[in-house]
């Protein structure tokens, strides 16, 4: 059986981090950070199949750790979300300008979490197992 997929949920609230863990904790192997720069030390440890940034952060936000993340040769080929309060016009324009791959608002709607982040766990070569979980 293939390894379960990482994800790496960078979060400052702890109930965001609890609930993402919920949702994803029996189909991937989750890590949460709670600082940009946790998730960037996190992220580089782990090499994580999949990152969901909060944007706003304390310190360093999102967007900057994004920008970081594509930046780095080991790193920028994974995919980022921008889970995000921050839903004003141009946001999601924002997002994707620093990097993200896509853009989901909070709330947290939970079936469609599952299904974008089901969306980037597809491997290139069709392998829907990971995906096919998270449903």
């Amino acid at each position: 059986m293939p390894e379960k997929p990482k994800i790496l949920i960078v979060d400052d609230e702890d109930l965001n981090i609890k609930l993402c863990c919920a949702i994803f904790k029996d189909s991937c192997q989750v890590f949460a950070a709670s600082t940009a720069e946790e998730g960037l030390e996190c992220a580089a440890r782990i090499l994580p199949d999949l990152i969901l940034m909060d944007i706003q952060l304390p310190g360093m936000d999102g967007l900057t750790a994004t920008r970081t993340i594509k930046s780095d040769d080991r790193l920028k080929a994974i995919p980022v979300i921008a889970v995000t309060a921050l839903a004003m016009v141009g946001d999601r324009k924002k997002a994707l300008a620093a990097g993200c791959d896509e853009y989901f608002p909070k709330p947290i709607d939970i079936q469609g979490l599952k299904a974008m982040v089901a969306r980037f766990l597809i491997a290139p070569e069709g392998d829907r197992g990971a995906a096919a979980r998270l449903r």
